[in-house]
């Protein structure tokens, strides 16, 4: 058996974040959707959609929170346990800037125009 999953890391533009709990990604590969009819299924509607990383950092004494909420055009990376690495390409921060302060976390979502498995 190989590792699948537990140790995650996450870097803008070379600067390493604490990540905490579960991260999400999609590569904005086309959403396919049903076009149905009231005879049969006629086929599909393609749309594209937004690649993203989505999750929450450790909110640290010297993490300004203004810099990560103005991110825009930057290079973000997860390194996956099971050895995958997927880059966002030309992105922005896209959340609300939400803190938790019992546990300090950030959320953090980054919008972009491209993102790939590099490994």
């Amino acid at each position: 058996m190989s590792r699948r999953s537990g140790t995650l890391f996450f870097s803008v533009d070379g600067t390493q974040y604490e990540v905490v709990g579960n991260w999400t990604y999609n590569l904005g590969a086309e959403k396919r959707e049903a076009l149905v009819g009231h005879d049969a299924v006629h086929g599909y509607k393609a749309t594209p959609q937004a690649p993203y990383f989505e999750g929450e950092v450790r909110d640290r004494g010297d993490l300004a929170l203004k810099t990560l909420l103005e991110l825009d055009g930057v290079t973000a990376t997860l390194e996956l346990a099971n050895g995958k690495a997927i880059v966002l390409r030309d992105a922005w921060y896209a959340a609300d800037g939400n803190v938790g302060t019992e546990e300090a976390n950030v959320q953090v979502r980054l919008e972009g125009l491209s993102a790939e498995e590099i490994r």
